[in-house]
């Protein structure tokens, strides 16, 4: 299917990163995953070779080209592993913060290096009580002078324990009513004191993929670290929920048409009862239904990307595609690993780290739940 925001530039484009990610990160990736973390190695030739935060402006140290290129790269990587989110975290969830809501002196200070993967990224939004429920967030930032006291903790952090840069949502007043009015975004550094790392958590998938708890005590951030204006967070929060929201759509887009693929290799390749398994019936009927559904998924979901892409606000459609293309990714994961029989339960095959990695994306970003509230309140209901 021809993507219709895509033209020849892009296609070179993927033709490049692919070729990148097969010399740099396939051969890794079972070490990586193995290791419980990706390398900040690979990280900083993710940025010499221009594949970081590329809808950046030159002035920056970005290509300037548009959110096609950053589609192509969450894609590309999702087909290597689900463990790379955090790279789509980066460029284009959290450094998009920066962009919109920083002043000049913040993005000349720290989008080159983001570029460059010398600073690596992450937002902390959800806290140990608190999950989908943004305004009622603990984390307070009190000023005191010249600095923001910051104090709480937060939890499943993407690139916890990676960052040098976090955006925190937090609390700078308690006391606001309605609530949401007391939510800012403060930027904490890395060797900021009262900032530290906890648990780097284990997961039941995603295993190379860094996540981790953020405690903050008695943590002193400089006022100008404030990011756009007090009382402001929750509504910046919500305008750039839209496009994390499509990033997750365009990884469970493309992990179902990555099993697929795989599963259709091997029901090929696979004999039983002196056939290949592929010319069963019952194999050729579960193959065509999940080949439907992903097409017409594919087909919902780059209209969206083409909207957004045009500036539109597409925020129910944003929230329909990914809850359904999430429980879809999620129900292909059970389907395919079926069609693999025994050998599907093994770690050697990938469909297996795919059933594993796959359910949490019904729950970041907001969970499916959420998205549904979403849609409905949408429609009026």
């Amino acid at each position: 299917m021809k993507h219709p925001y895509l033209n020849e530039e892009h296609e070179i484009f993927r033709k490049s990163f692919r070729k990148f990610l097969e010399k740099e990160a396939i051969p890794n990736y079972e070490r990586w995953e193995e290791e419980r973390i990706i390398p900040r190695s690979f990280w900083m030739k993710m940025g010499e070779h221009g594949f970081l935060c590329p809808d950046l402006g030159e002035e920056f140290g970005g290509s300037g080209g548009d959110w096609g290129f950053a589609v192509i790269i969450n894609e590309e990587l999702e087909r290597v592993g689900s463990g790379f989110i955090g790279f789509g975290l980066h460029s284009d969830i959290t450094v998009p913060y920066i962009t919109a809501y920083g002043n000049e002196w913040q993005k000349q200070r720290w989008l080159p290096k983001c570029t460059t993967g010398e600073i690596i990224t992450a937002i902390a939004m959800t806290e140990p009580g608190t999950g989908s429920d943004l305004a009622n967030i603990k984390t307070t930032a009190i000023l005191d002078g010249d600095h923001y006291i910051l104090n709480g903790q937060k939890t499943f952090i993407t690139n916890g324990i990676h960052s040098d840069l976090v955006i925190v949502a937090c609390k700078t007043d308690p006391n606001a009513v309605p609530k949401h009015k007391g939510v800012s975004l403060v930027v904490v550094e890395r060797d900021t004191p009262g900032f530290s790392r906890g648990r780097k958590l284990k997961k039941l998938g995603l295993h190379s993929q860094d996540t981790a708890e953020l405690i903050f005590e008695d943590c002193r951030v400089p006022k100008e670290n404030l990011l756009g204006e007090e009382g402001k967070g929750f509504t910046y929060l919500m305008e750039k929920l839209q496009q994390e929201r499509l990033v997750v759509a365009i990884c469970a887009q493309t992990a179902s048409e990555d099993m697929l693929d795989d599963t259709i290799e091997y029901v090929k390749s696979r004999e039983a009862f002196g056939k290949s398994v592929s010319q069963f019936q019952n194999t050729q009927f579960k193959i065509a239904e999940m080949a439907t559904e992903i097409k017409m998924g594919r087909a919902f979901l780059d209209q969206l990307i083409s909207n957004h892409m045009a500036g539109e606000q597409v925020v129910t459609e944003v929230s329909m595609a990914k809850w359904r293309l999430t429980e879809t990714a999620r129900k292909i994961s059970i389907e395919c690993m079926q069609l693999h029989g025994g050998y599907g339960y093994m770690e050697e095959y990938k469909i297996a780290r795919r059933y594993r990695d796959i359910p949490v994306a019904s729950i970041y970003a907001g969970t499916n739940e959420i998205m549904k509230k979403i849609i409905a309140k949408n429609l009026g209901l």
